[in-house]
């Protein structure tokens, strides 16, 4: 008799453990493809920005870079991101208006975004490696997830917002 209270504990725990098996997968599976989107968000807000600051400068080559990064295909996006970035390394971010804080805070999500987003690709890639995932083919329903292969952006320098000036408020006497 505790034999079969023994078998049934035993495929109990391993059911267990399959469930969280198949969920741990599919959590960073969904994750993996949340931060590509996020990624693919940040990139497009920095290449409209880029856009903005190219037409108020009249850098011509600068917004020739971000129209393609806005008008790539899937195929084509990764040259054409290398190629704004390339173009945004070449200029000096300088000034206080607010397209170019703009395009610097949306050049430091991008690094950030990126950044996420490989190591997710790399956690379910390696979930989608464990012997046991592959066996019952856990990953089958969810695409592979790409890394997105770019130059890595420098992060720039944040460019603070003018201050206000403070009126002066005279003290009062105690």
């Amino acid at each position: 008799m505790w034999w079969v209270v023994g078998a049934v504990a035993a495929v109990v725990l391993l059911a267990a453990y399959l469930g969280w098996t198949a969920h741990r997968v599919e959590r960073v599976h969904v994750r993996a493809q949340s931060a590509e989107r996020a990624l693919d968000a940040h990139l497009m807000r920095r290449a409209a920005a880029a856009a903005v600051v190219a037409e108020q400068a009249d850098i011509v080559e600068l917004y020739a870079a971000a129209r393609l990064a806005l008008d790539a295909g899937a195929d084509e996006r990764e040259s054409a991101e290398n190629d704004l970035t390339r173009q945004l390394q070449s200029i000096t971010l300088s000034g206080g208006d607010p397209a170019t804080r703009t395009l610097v805070a949306s050049s430091r999500r991008v690094v950030l975004a990126r950044q996420v987003h490989t190591d997710l690709v790399r956690d379910a890639l390696t979930a989608r490696r464990r012997p046991l995932v592959r066996a019952l083919r856990m990953a089958r329903r969810y695409p592979l997830p790409q890394y997105f292969d770019i130059e890595e952006p420098p992060m720039p320098p944040a460019i603070p917002a003018p201050a206000a000036p403070v009126p002066a408020v005279p003290l009062e006497p105690v």
